[in-house]
């Protein structure tokens, strides 16, 4: 970026991956080339230049690694090996050396605050009270004898956070299913395996990690019953454990101190506060974290759906400029393997809305302060499936939450499955959409999940064959914010917080500053730009936009203006 000065631009450091756009790859659903229904990292290879046409940067490789797959490669049993069904080390290595080829990097995910059951370490540990990884994992004594669990802790997946082991009489802890122990980061030994784990992977040249769950490492030693203030959203407690920061800022110098790395938390339960201390430009032991309080705006808690407005997003934007400050870095994240589709979730996928809508929110993702992760589909306008059953859900979370609420009598079928229809993390994993062959071109056998109905008119294929697609609208975006320093560096201002239907905000470096105007939603709405941004130049629209006065439903508009010291 030319506007730089030094190393500096507008206050920030600049670093690659805070210039960069993110596109993530869940390889279980992305292109399969063995005919067993299930994607693979060839698929990955086979597609590359797709993801590499959209001008992303880097690649974030959700788990590749050995797993059972209770979890969907989330409960690792190897981090040292590739998992069977997505091929073998040589494939990483040919899928690591053709995004390279590509001018791209590639970030791999890493799952160490749990492991599964059935890993090495887990099976020696949970083998006698003496043995050596004994305290590897987090082992403690029942209630009422050793029957009941030690504390009232809950698993985000359903039921107790513990699970008691027949060998021993002990009870393991697991934050999520009960085949994924929570390692314990109190043993010195345990976290310089893991840091052992994480150096093999950079030593093969990846550019990173996304760490999963990793606000959750540090535990409150006492293990007394959660504070009230805490019963309702658990997530808060757990993420702010006492030696957390001390655990992170030792990962770091122990991995990846001082190389061209980044280190990407994913911050579900930390505030915005405590993530300003996380990702402090100087001392903060992570580089982005990954936020909820956007994508999960519509979650009362874990299943259950609630209303929100405009300008309740609006306001999550703003709280993280205030308590955040203005250079801890941050992530854009609408939407992942863990949440509904995007223009589901955010638009209107109804035939005539869902183009218009796409774009609108791909213009929200791509011009807000922070670095851009397009999910895979997203960029095609994939949309949430029609499930009809519980028996149609693969997701252990939607099971859990079945479990607990509908087989106990607590909530009724429809309820849940009312609410799972918009917030289930099953939508966002339903195969890639390649084109309108049958299984939508992602695999010649068996899909392991099914594939949306949809496919034949939304689809990879047809949406590069057309100009004013959902595809090239990306294209274009992420094309402007490489070439435009205030869509990445500039302060960001909302100008209208509490306007219903648009969303107008600022990117400004000194007199360079873009204003973006998106409306999002159906009715077409009158727009005026702020005065200090008369005669701005027009820098995108959507296609088929509005009069200069109003914009058009679901419209967007970036306009641009600079003094001539700018220029």
């Amino acid at each position: 970026m030319s506007e730089s000065a030094g190393d500096r631009v507008n206050g920030h450091v600049r670093h690659w991956w805070k210039e960069a756009v993110f596109y993530q790859v869940w390889p279980r659903s992305f292109r399969d080339t063995t005919g067993d229904g299930i994607g693979d990292l060839q698929g990955v290879i086979e597609r590359l230049d797709h993801i590499a046409g959209l001008g992303v940067d880097a690649i974030w490789l959700s788990p590749h690694y050995d797993s059972p797959n209770v979890d969907n490669g989330y409960d690792i049993r190897d981090y040292l090996k590739v998992a069977a069904e997505y091929g073998a080390m040589a494939d990483f290595d040919a899928l690591l050396a053709a995004v390279k080829a590509r001018g791209m990097r590639l970030v791999v995910d890493m799952v160490v605050n749990h492991s599964s059951d059935e890993h090495a370490w887990f099976v020696e540990s949970r083998a006698s009270r003496e043995s050596d990884k004994r305290d590897w994992y987090i082992w403690r004594e029942g209630r009422d004898g050793g029957a009941a669990p030690p504390n009232d802790w809950r698993s985000f997946f359903g039921g107790s956070a513990w699970a008691r082991d027949d060998a021993t009489g002990a009870w393991y802890m697991h934050l999520f299913h009960a085949k994924q122990p929570d390692l314990n980061w109190e043993s010195e030994a345990a976290r310089a395996a893991i840091y052992d784990v994480m150096r093999f992977w950079l030593d093969k040249g990846v550019d990173g990690f996304r760490l999963d769950v990793i606000a959750f490492v540090s535990k409150d030693r006492s293990f007394a019953d959660y504070p009230p203030e805490h019963r309702a959203q658990p997530q808060y407690f757990h993420a702010n454990g006492p030696r957390l920061l001390e655990h992170l800022s030792e990962m770091r110098d122990e991995v990846y101190r001082g190389a061209d790395k980044v280190a990407i938390g994913e911050a579900f339960g930390v505030t915005f506060a405590q993530a300003a201390r996380l990702v402090d430009e100087e001392t903060g032991p992570l580089d982005m974290l990954i936020h909820f309080d956007a994508v999960r705006i519509d979650r009362a808690e874990g299943w259950r759906w609630r209303p929100w407005t405009l300008p309740d997003l609006k306001r999550v934007f703003s709280e993280q400029e205030r308590l955040m400050g203005r250079t801890a870095w941050r992530t854009l994240c609408l939407s992942n393997h863990d949440n509904p589709r995007l223009v589901s979730h955010f638009g209107d996928d109804r035939p005539e809305w869902r183009v218009r809508s796409a774009i609108a929110l791909a213009t929200l993702l791509t011009t807000l302060k922070g670095t851009p992760f397009v999910y895979q589909g997203d960029e095609i306008g994939m949309t949430n499936y029609p499930f009809r059953g519980i028996e149609d859900f693969d997701d252990v979370e939607a099971k859990g939450a079945w479990a607990d609420e509908v087989e106990t009598g607590r909530t009724s079928a429809q309820e849940v499955l009312a609410a799972l229809l918009k917030t289930s993390r099953d939508h966002a994993r339903t195969p890639m959409q390649w084109d309108a062959s049958p299984n939508a071109g992602f695999t010649t056998g068996a899909p392991w999940f099914p594939v949306n109905p949809n496919y034949r008119e939304i689809n990879a294929a047809a949406a590069q064959d057309d100009a004013g697609s959902i595809y090239h609208a990306y294209r274009r975006l992420i094309r402007l914010r490489r070439e435009t320093p205030p869509l990445v560096y500039g302060d960001y201002r909302d100008r209208d917080p509490e306007h219903a239907r648009l969303f107008v905000f600022e990117r400004r470096i000194a007199d360079d500053a873009c204003l973006v105007a998106l409306n999002l939603s159906g009715e077409a709405t009158p727009f005026a730009p702020p005065e200090d941004f008369a005669g701005a130049r027009a820098v995108f629209a959507s296609p088929q936009g509005g009069a200069e006065d109003r914009l058009a439903p679901w419209e967007a508009r970036i306009l641009r203006v600079r003094s001539m010291d700018a220029q």
